[in-house]
């Protein structure tokens, strides 16, 4: 199964993401967590200590490998040859970080192209290697995505089987949510699941729902966790969170996100 994780900045992507990589490798599953992130802070949420994960290099920023793989490296100008299918059949071994028995972690980098649409050799290195994963890891991907569903483009969305949007219980941040829904359809992505994070009061959920979709999707409640705030003042791991509210709503929607596998 392949699952992104998508919304606005600041939603708790890496929070369910996280989360989640936990609550299904625990569940036995192979589970490879993608950080496609341009500021990439998922390792430091499945626990990492800070000074390892200050030092990991996203594989869009590491030019000895890209130009390895490409035959090129960002920055050398207009006009460079470069290989568009590179070798990346290795990168999940050499890049992946394990975090237990059944969870692993790869530091990908944002992959959003430059408005002018170029294709550099950073980006066709990142796009070869995240095709290949989705169309070769056995069990379960999880990517923690830029905000927005369209830095991936149609020749990696078309790939995924849901596509969990985090949302705040604000008109904006669902506003946005819809926005992806409405692109990843067009996509052709399996389903879509909405992820109404950080809510204090249920009783505005249907209201608020109901001034945004006119045919509301999926969707599950994660409520408001003061333990939150705690950990991430601290800099530990979302591990430290089981049996409190959150991790118990991001359980019901892994549950839901496991169905008809």
């Amino acid at each position: 199964m392949r699952i992104i994780v998508t919304g606005k900045g600041g939603t708790g992507k890496t929070t369910v993401s996280s989360i989640m990589g936990f609550q299904l490798s625990n569940m036995g599953y192979h589970v490879l967590l993608m950080d496609a992130d341009s500021y990439p802070n998922l390792a430091q949420s499945l626990g990492l200590p800070r000074e390892f994960s200050e030092k990991i290099i996203p594989l869009t920023k590491n030019d000895e490998l890209i130009r390895e793989r490409t035959g090129a490296a960002p920055g050398e100008g207009w006009g460079i040859f470069f290989s568009l299918t590179p070798k990346v059949d290795d990168l999940v071994d050499k890049l992946g970080i394990k975090i237990n028995e059944n969870l692993r972690l790869v530091v990908v980098g944002g992959i959003e192209e430059p408005k002018e649409g170029c294709m550099c050799p950073a980006i066709a290195l990142a796009k070869v290697f995240l095709r290949h994963v989705l169309l070769t890891e056995k069990d379960i991907v999880i990517v923690d995505s830029e905000a927005g569903l369209e830095v991936f483009g149609r020749g990696l969305a078309e790939y995924f089987d849901r596509n969990i949007c985090v949302a705040e219980p604000t008109i904006k941040s669902l506003d946005a949510c819809k926005q992806i829904f409405d692109f990843s359809e067009k996509l052709e992505v399996k389903e879509n699941i909405l992820a109404l994070n950080k809510v204090k009061d249920l009783s505005v959920v249907d209201k608020l729902l109901g001034k945004v979709f006119t045919n509301t999707p999926p969707f599950f409640v994660i409520r408001h966790d003061p333990q939150i705030e705690k950990i991430e003042q601290i800099g530990a791991g979302v591990e430290s969170l089981r049996n409190t509210i959150v991790w118990q709503d991001v359980e019901k929607l892994c549950m839901y996100t496991l169905k008809g596998r």
